[in-house]
């Protein structure tokens, strides 16, 4: 349990990071590019993986792709639903974007759909909606803090699909986990490139930095997580409840208590509610 223990404080981490990021000065996508180098190389490193075995096989390149488009675009909105949402909000629509891919395993990968699992979904789409749901204001700023999290929320999902589609080509996880990261890290430079060329935006040692340690962190989250699975192979029950619910209560901590977050009733309905749904989708 130590191993998720690691994964839930650098799940949280990486989203405090993205928090501070703005205080800081950061330019995300240069960070968000510098990340993936870093995350690459730990993947390499670490997890012994090769993108041979992705590359290869022409079933993975659509998925792949996709990743590599989908990976750094959601980390920018990411960083855009923690400033404007919240650290609670935003982790809470990250964790219940599982049942995104869930759904989805029903209309597209040939799952079969039980009660159980239909009353999962049912509770965690409530649960978005509950854990979002604000006293409107109205302004540009209230807009983002609903459709930035309902981004993270569905593009979370859609990258669990990616990576299930990759998985049902043939390539093992680290292979298609390194082969994501590589196109995102080219497609991120070349958008730098661009920017710092147009002057739209100069390189920043700062920037660079901060993605350093924030592709420490993303990676760190992916590595622990995958070794708690290592460690307990015999309950992946456990290992998934314990992250997902670990991510939300810390989360949601660190959120409301460390930066003073405001959370109505009907917020705390949803996370508990979240909870709920993992718990039922744990067992079903």
């Amino acid at each position: 349990m130590v191993y998720i223990l690691l994964a839930v404080l650098f799940s949280v981490s990486v989203s405090v990071l993205l928090k501070l990021a703005r205080r800081g000065g950061i330019d995300i996508v240069q960070a968000v590019a510098t990340n993936y180098v870093v995350a690459s190389l730990l993947a390499w490193w670490l997890l012994g993986a090769t993108p041979q075995a992705a590359l290869a096989a022409k079933a993975t390149w659509p998925p792949l792709i996709a990743l590599g488009i989908l990976l750094p675009a959601i980390f920018v909105v990411l960083a855009r639903s923690v400033r404007t949402a919240g650290i609670v909000r935003t982790d809470v629509a990250q964790r219940l974007s599982l049942f995104v891919s869930l759904f989805a395993a029903f209309v597209v990968l040939g799952d079969v759909l039980t009660g159980q699992k239909a009353l999962g979904i049912g509770i965690a789409l409530v649960a978005v909606l509950c854990v979002l749901w604000r006293r409107q204001r109205g302004g540009a700023s209230e807009a983002d803090a609903w459709w930035a999290p309902l981004l993270v929320f569905a593009g979370f999902g859609a990258i669990d699909i990616c990576f299930k589609l990759v998985a049902k080509a043939g390539a093992s996880f680290g292979a298609g986990l390194l082969g994501a990261f590589l196109i995102a890290m080219v497609l991120c430079w070349i958008v730098v490139a661009v920017r710092a060329v147009s002057r739209t935006a100069a390189l920043s040692a700062r920037s660079i930095g901060f993605g350093v340690l924030l592709g420490a962190f993303n990676f760190a989250n992916i590595l622990f997580y995958v070794r708690g699975h290592q460690a307990l192979p015999n309950d992946p029950s456990l290992v998934f409840a314990s992250m997902n619910v670990g991510v939300v209560v810390l989360g949601t901590l660190v959120g409301a208590l460390g930066f003073r977050e405001k959370l109505t009733a009907v917020n705390w309905l949803g996370i508990a509610l979240a909870i709920a749904a993992i718990a039922v989708m744990t067992y079903a």
